[in-house]
């Protein structure tokens, strides 16, 4: 008995040992937990998000993460104007086509993040954009053609996909945990100057109604965000991933200190949709809405400013069908309150088309509830963002 009470002891000794030497040199191991989200993919998410304490240095959270971002060359052809004397027949009778302006060959970049070690590739929708055709450049040096899995222009997300393995794929932090003030690190190739490493806070959180995208929910943040950073990762004090890098405000092309991501929350819902099925599919219910100022709700004779104004209804469409009238405002998606149209657009987009929906409104003070078949949202066309 004595005699395995002895071994028991000292292999408890032995894992405690390797705990702890792995603890000291390298706890990024003992923070995440692979995690399938489809055949032969798998990414690594934190448990918890990092809170940043007093340091004086940055240096393990960029080499964490900077294996695992990409610089995205992407080049097109493009027509130039043609020429008006094309139009007259008797000058092409003599001359032929040789006036008409030859396709110009136009290049882009722009940064990536490597998602999966088999190869997917999270990148804005704008970067990779009509690209005819796509390079990925690696952090250790190496170019592979790419192609696109799929894109979600209403986000500005796409997903690539390289032929290669074991590639250093980032790990998913939690940016419903970050908090303003927040130190995070920007990283990507600025100007086609090389990999990048700029530090800021967070701003702020839940920026909406810049006009940049569809459906908005930025992460805003002062770390300097350039020209060809967008698609590149945003990370936290750890190294993990909070965002991707999409738009900055600037009166000169450069950073002013105001810069914008997309939080990983969002974009890892875009990326497994298009991985599974190819497209983003979201909820409709066939109305127009605008937030609540102060004029229309003295107008409507409204007493709180909660809720959205449903502006328009399709003739039709799934609300109308219901009963939903213009001038309605609409206050709740079953049961969740709504804000602005913002938070409208998001409670309605992640409704699955086929399922039917509470919609709670106030019609001159009378407070109804409609059942609306959800239905799918039709494709948009692209939003221009430019950096």
């Amino acid at each position: 008995m004595r005699k395995y009470w002895l071994l028991f002891a000292q292999a408890v000794t032995i894992a405690l040992a390797v705990l702890f030497v792995l603890a000291l040199f390298k706890p990024e191991l003992l923070r995440w937990q692979p995690r399938l989200t489809t055949d032969g993919m798998t990414i690594r998410q934190v448990e918890s998000a990092a809170k940043a304490g007093s340091t004086s240095s940055f240096a393990d959270a960029a080499r964490h993460a900077i294996p695992a971002v990409v610089n995205v060359f992407t080049k097109k052809q493009v027509r130039g104007p043609r020429s008006p004397l094309m139009d007259d027949p008797v000058f092409r009778h003599f001359f032929g086509e040789r006036f008409d302006p030859r396709p110009q060959e136009v290049s882009n970049l722009g940064s990536g993040v490597i998602v999966s070690a088999n190869g997917y590739i999270l990148t804005n929708h704008h970067v990779v954009d009509g690209a005819d055709e796509i390079q990925i450049a690696l952090s250790n040096g190496r170019t592979l053609p790419a192609k696109v899995v799929g894109t979600d222009p209403e986000t500005d997300l796409a997903v690539l996909k390289i032929a290669a393995d074991n590639l250093p794929a980032i790990t998913f932090g939690q940016s419903d945990s970050l908090r303003v003030g927040d130190w995070v690190l920007a990283i990507g190739n600025p100007f086609g100057v090389g990999q990048t490493v700029t530090l800021g806070i967070v701003s702020a959180l839940g920026r909406s109604h810049l006009g940049i995208n569809t459906f908005e929910n930025f992460i805003q943040t002062d770390a300097a965000i350039n020209p060809g950073n967008s698609g590149g990762a945003l990370v936290d004090a750890a190294g993990n991933l909070v965002g991707i890098n999409s738009a900055i405000y600037s009166r000169t092309g450069g950073s002013q200190g105001i810069g914008f991501a997309i939080p990983v929350s969002i974009a890892r819902q875009v990326m497994e949709q298009i991985i599974h099925e190819g497209s983003v599919t979201r909820g409709w219910v066939g109305i127009e809405v605008q937030d609540l100022s102060p004029e229309l709700m003295e107008s409507f004779d409204l007493k709180n400013s909660e809720g959205a104004l449903i502006a328009g209804v399709l003739k039709s469409g799934p609300a109308d069908q219901a009963g939903v009238k213009p001038g309605d405002v609409l206050v709740a998606v079953n049961g969740k309150p709504v804000s602005d149209s913002s938070s409208l657009l998001n409670l309605i987009a992640v409704l699955k088309p086929g399922e039917t929906a509470r919609l709670s409104v106030a019609r001159k003070n009378n407070s109804l509830e409609f059942s609306v078949k959800v239905a799918r949202r039709p494709p948009q066309v692209a939003m221009q963002t430019e950096e």
